[in-house]
């Protein structure tokens, strides 16, 4: 059962929900129906509304009946919200690395990127520089709250640029480089392959302050990075892929990670 109250997306193998009064609709035929919604069901690989609900009545999209595969979609859906477990099986991602040419295990053991499980919940931690919602485990959320306030005493101001990323999300955007003929070794340069991704985790964390372009490697040159650089740590934060680090990433200033051990 969904808890409208919970401000949190819901992960399940092929659908996901978030609270309806966070998002807009598409299309205007869709306007009233989500504003009367209490969650809106998203299909995970394209993003595409599925459904919303109001209470515990699904009410899909499309006037048509549902097809059999979003009825039990969404019922595994329900059951994912229910089921008590902290991590989505990483079953589904050999099907994705085929379509890229990638081995799971010889690149796991090349950049030493261990695969990361998807958390089923995730908590609301504002919005991020793009006015979306940012999504975060909920311990990285608390800390990431707390740090910006510290960071705002001390009249610095840290800004989310990204957080939580699907394994569908990171696939996208392979998709779309290697559509602009960007080579995959080029790609894997900057983004780590689907399923590797420290932000499939929800602890990751790509930040930014006002003025700056967003995630770039400029970012080491302001006066927020160097915050960070002195007080992450107080709020067990660290800088994933610094210069020249082992796993073959390309520097990125901006990219922080919560290890744990908040201390504020």
């Amino acid at each position: 059962m969904l808890i409208p109250a919970e401000y949190r997306l819901i992960n399940g193998n092929r659908l996901d929900a978030v609270p309806a009064c966070l998002y807009r609709a598409r299309a205007n035929s869709h306007a009233r129906q989500l504003a009367r919604a209490d969650w809106l069901i998203r299909e995970r690989d394209s993003g595409n509304f599925i459904a919303t609900m109001q209470g515990s009545r699904v009410h899909f999209m499309n006037r048509s009946p549902a097809p059999q595969q979003w009825l039990d979609a969404v019922s595994e859906l329900l059951a994912s919200a229910d089921s008590g477990f902290a991590y989505l099986p990483l079953s589904g991602l050999n099907p994705l690395l085929d379509e890229l040419g990638i081995d799971a295990e010889i690149y796991g053991r090349q950049t030493g990127l261990p695969a990361v499980a998807e958390p089923v919940q995730l908590e609301y931690a504002g919005r991020d520089c793009f006015r979306r919602p940012l999504w975060l485990a909920y311990d990285a959320a608390k800390a990431w709250g707390r740090m910006q306030t510290a960071a705002a005493a001390d009249d610095v101001r840290l800004q989310a640029i990204s957080g939580y990323r699907s394994v569908h999300y990171q696939m996208g955007i392979f998709r779309r480089k290697s559509a602009r003929g960007i080579p995959l070794h080029d790609i894997l340069a900057v983004n780590a392959a689907p399923g590797f991704s420290e932000h499939h985790s929800g602890r990751a964390i790509d930040i930014g302050t006002p003025g700056e372009p967003a995630a770039m490697e400029s970012f080491e040159d302001t006066v927020a990075f160097a915050w960070l650089q002195r007080h992450a740590a107080t709020y067990g934060f660290r800088m994933s892929y610094p210069r020249g680090n082992a796993h073959g990433i390309s520097y990125e200033p901006w990219h922080w990670f919560w290890i744990g051990g908040d201390q504020s």
